[in-house]
């Protein structure tokens, strides 16, 4: 009898062992490398549209794919706003963005929605805060993985109506420009 209380021990502890190791191998956390991210954006106007980038200067996600967890915050530095026209820059900062004001836009990732799978591509609906010019704002975008490795890539298109959102409309006399900027995010890191 108590040879098979000592292996039903042992073995309860393996298979104790083993559920705890599964879960968290189903937790990961993915640091982005900022000098391999970037976000692209695209503002249509009369004239012509104006095309640019901004910096990711910082970004940590937390998830886990099996409880369909997510938490962190993707970070991105308004002052690295660039358009190739330093006077269109300048004002982008100074008068839409008030960069002295408002030093960061974030986004913090809540939840997510679709299957992420452990190896290769997938496609995912994330919901988070998307804070911009010092307000929040609920936001939800379709966002393609890749993972390989200990490497992933993470991209994803949407829309800010800025106008809306309470920034201001750069537009002057007969050059107007449209109210809502389109972003292409692309995150680089590891896991």
């Amino acid at each position: 009898m108590h040879k098979f209380t000592v292996v039903a021990s042992l073995g309860m502890t393996l298979i104790l062992t083993a559920l705890a190791l599964s879960a968290v191998a189903q937790q990961q956390k993915f640091i982005v490398n900022p000098a391999a991210s970037d976000v692209a954006f695209q503002l249509g106007g009369n004239a012509h549209a104006v095309h640019g980038t901004f910096h990711v200067q910082s970004g940590v996600v937390n998830f886990d794919r099996v409880a369909r967890k997510i938490s962190g915050l993707i970070v991105v530095d308004p002052l690295s706003g660039a358009s190739g026209s330093s006077g269109r820059d300048q004002k982008m900062k100074n008068e839409v963005l008030e960069v002295g004001r408002f030093a960061e836009i974030t986004f913090e990732p809540k939840s997510f929605t679709g299957d992420l799978a452990a190896n290769g591509d997938s496609t995912i609906q994330v919901t988070g805060i998307f804070t911009l010019h010092g307000t929040a704002h609920d936001l939800t975008v379709p966002m393609q993985i890749h993972m390989e490795g200990n490497q992933l890539t993470a991209k994803t298109r949407f829309t800010v109506p800025y106008v809306q959102w309470g920034l201001k409309d750069p537009s002057i006399f007969v050059l107007k420009v449209a109210k809502e900027v389109g972003i292409d995010l692309k995150l680089e890191g590891q896991l």
